[in-house]
């Protein structure tokens, strides 16, 4: 599966952070967030994992477009009222970028305003 690897340390990462993971590519018609994990404080962070081997065509976080985080945003929703049953939860969306080898590569953690 292309960027399971990168999906694998991003997951990693954030249980160093004392996240929990709740679901991996939670997926929708026409959209897929990559990881939702909860933290220490009841939050819900809907996070997108993006792997650049190389900067040729730009970086990891240079890769998110705004059509992206749109699904992102509307899969978010449906989880929140499919899974959960309400979407007044506190939530946040993140993007969690890794520049350079999936296992070795820089990681930066970076929240989406909206």
């Amino acid at each position: 599966m292309k960027g399971a690897d990168a999906e694998d340390r991003a997951a990693a990462y954030l249980l160093g952070l004392g996240r929990e993971v709740l679901a991996r590519n939670y997926r929708i018609p026409g959209g897929e967030i990559d990881l939702i994990t909860c933290d220490s404080g009841g939050t819900l962070i809907f996070t997108e994992v993006r792997q650049r081997r190389q900067t040729r065509y730009g970086s990891a976080a240079e890769s998110v477009t705004p059509r992206k985080l749109a699904l992102m945003h509307r899969a978010a929703l449906e989880y929140l009222t499919r899974e959960l049953g309400r979407d007044d939860l506190p939530c946040r969306l993140e993007v969690l970028t890794i520049d350079g080898p999936a296992q070795t590569g820089e990681i930066q953690l970076l929240d989406v305003l909206e």
